[in-house]
């Protein structure tokens, strides 16, 4: 079923979040404070930056020595080849090489510029240090689940975002790295269009295009915005992976 009316409502009072910090308490937190609760099918979107904070996925560069191999990408890419050394151990395998940039399947699955690692908006340091994609975006979206379940009674569905370019489009865009209580993909085969023509080929990236539409509320820079409330979604839900929304090599027509 597809919904008439969305209400996409980022949360207020979102703190710096820091290692070993509880980011369902943070959300209950948050929604107190805009005097909200969760209803059923509500949809809470969390930017993959505050969760890789809670569980220290920080990278301290002094710390890496760079093999051989990342020493010859850095010199293709002009990077620094201890980020590069990190960004071939997040990944299964290196799709593209250009100045400035990687294009990498992480070893989660998806296709992700430098393996998703980067500095902005961490906090200063005296050592430099980039920050790792979750270790298990399902499984932080579960746990997350749960959590909010104990405190409202009520499952919320969880999505973790993060940005990315597209081919052939300028520009990032949201898009799913990890979900929880809900199916990612509609499939549409076989539905009839208005027409009453079966669509042959129609699957919609439900989670994607909900992790896009919060991407725009939560902001690239500074707004602090890194938690959205989705009411109104109308999702099939159920124990799904987000790696449904990967396309199987076989069948990507661009590797």
């Amino acid at each position: 079923m597809v919904s008439e009316q969305l209400l996409c409502r980022a949360l207020p009072g979102i703190p710096e979040v820091l290692p070993g910090d509880d980011v369902s308490e943070i959300i209950a937190a948050a929604l107190q404070q805009a005097q909200l609760s969760l209803q059923a099918g509500d949809v809470l979107v969390i930017a993959q930056k505050i969760i890789s904070k809670a569980e220290g996925r920080y990278r301290y560069l002094d710390e890496v020595e760079p093999s051989e191999q990342a020493r010859e990408l850095a010199s293709a890419c002009d990077k620094d080849a201890r980020l590069v050394q990190l960004i071939l151990d997040e990944s299964s395998e290196v799709l593209r090489v250009r100045p400035g940039v990687i294009i990498v399947q992480h070893r989660l699955g998806y296709v992700h510029a430098n393996a998703g690692i980067d500095k902005s908006n961490l906090p200063h340091s005296t050592r430099e240090r980039v920050l790792l994609l979750p270790d298990n975006p399902d499984r932080s979206c579960r746990q997350i689940r749960t959590a909010m379940a104990r405190r409202f009674g009520v499952e919320p569905l969880v999505i973790i975002n993060d940005s990315a370019g597209r081919a052939w489009r300028v520009g990032t865009v949201g898009f799913a790295i990890g979900t929880a209580g809900f199916a990612p993909v509609n499939n549409l085969v076989g539905q009839p269009d208005r027409y009453q023509r079966k669509l042959e080929v129609t699957e919609v990236a439900v989670a994607d295009e909900l992790a896009a539409a919060a991407s725009l509320l939560m902001g690239q820079a500074d707004e602090s915005r890194p938690v959205v409330l989705i009411r109104g979604a109308q999702l099939q839900q159920g124990d799904f992976p987000s790696s449904a929304l990967i396309r199987n090599k076989t069948g990507d027509l661009f590797r």
